[in-house]
């Protein structure tokens, strides 16, 4: 099994997604953007669910892993280091607020 990290996903991702779905570069980012947006909002509706008592918080786990596969593929495709984006704007947010908590 490959250690997660954004770079174990970013590696195990690709490889799944050209093996059993198709090449990466077959979708257009704006392709790879609609399926993340579809997954955030698949998350909305499972939170949705849990607000009004038949929803489940695994619920919620499996659509937010769904959101953030879509959102390294998206990456991906685009030649984005998902991993150095997260920490510099992590880092950026953290100045702005004054906040000494950095990545």
């Amino acid at each position: 099994m490959i250690e997660l990290t954004f770079n174990g996903l970013r590696k195990a991702n690709v490889v799944r997604c050209e093996s059993v779905f198709h090449l990466l570069n077959c979708w257009s980012p704006s392709e790879w953007a609609c399926a993340l947006a579809g997954e955030a909002g698949e998350t909305c509706n499972a939170v949705k669910k849990l607000n009004r008592g038949d929803g489940t918080v695994e619920a919620i786990a499996a659509e937010l892993a769904d959101t953030v596969i879509y959102a390294d593929l998206l990456a991906a495709r685009l030649g984005i280091d998902l991993g150095a984006a997260v920490r510099a704007k992590f880092n950026e947010v953290s100045e702005k607020r004054g906040s000494t908590v950095r990545l």
